[in-house]
């Protein structure tokens, strides 16, 4: 049976972690263990991280709160219908645009089933969903860490987790993804808590 985040196991993995790395254990006594982020399995949410490529969350959000205004139930089908006009004033880009269509013609057509996702490995989610044009590994792993809440998932690349290591450990420059699972071994088999932690700590930061 494939393991799935909560909020109780989230919890106890937090402190775990907390055991494990000096550097999450501030972040717990400061700020507190994260939220679950978890996210719904769907089309919608799997637009909504491809709005959140390379932009701020805000501006994601606002995009993808433009589009559930746009169409009454967002599923692959009524996305089809609006044209590019509609979806470039809703903020998409010409390439999200693409990227999303050809998503949403995969699951029209049967190319893809995010049902079936739900059974398969980390490794069969990634191989399944970066066949798509427009995915990538960070939005495969965005999708196992917070709508699959897979527990040891380190998004490639993120910024936001990036810098917040970046700060917490003291280093000159933020580390390369093969350097940052190298230097969290000891987090497995909770990295997706540890990236919430970061996550976490680098959005409290910001508020100060």
């Amino acid at each position: 049976m494939i393991q799935k985040l909560d909020d109780k196991n989230l919890i106890q993995a937090a402190h775990w972690l907390a055991n494990q790395d000096k550097s999450l254990a501030l972040v717990l006594q400061q700020y507190g263990h994260p939220p679950l982020w978890a996210r719904t399995p769907s089309f919608a949410t799997l637009t909504h991280i491809i709005l959140e490529q390379q932009v701020s969350l805000a501006s994601a959000n606002a995009a993808f709160e433009r589009l559930k205004r746009s169409v009454t139930d967002l599923t692959p089908k009524n996305f089809l219908t609006l044209d590019d006009d509609a979806l470039q004033g809703i903020g998409f880009s010409r390439q999200k645009i693409k990227y999303v269509r050809h998503l949403a013609l995969a699951l029209i057509e049967g190319h893809l089933s995010l049902e079936a996702l739900e059974g398969l490995s980390d490794e069969m989610v990634c191989q399944n969903l970066i066949q798509l044009k427009g995915i990538g590994q960070w939005t495969a792993d965005i999708y196992l860490s917070e709508c699959l809440l897979r527990p040891d998932i380190l998004p490639k690349g993120d910024i936001a987790m990036l810098e917040a290591f970046k700060v917490l450990k003291g280093l000159d420059a933020r580390p390369h993804h093969e350097e940052f699972v190298e230097m969290t071994q000891h987090w497995r088999p909770w990295r997706s808590v540890g990236s919430r932690m970061l996550w976490h700590f680098y959005l409290c930061e910001r508020k100060k």
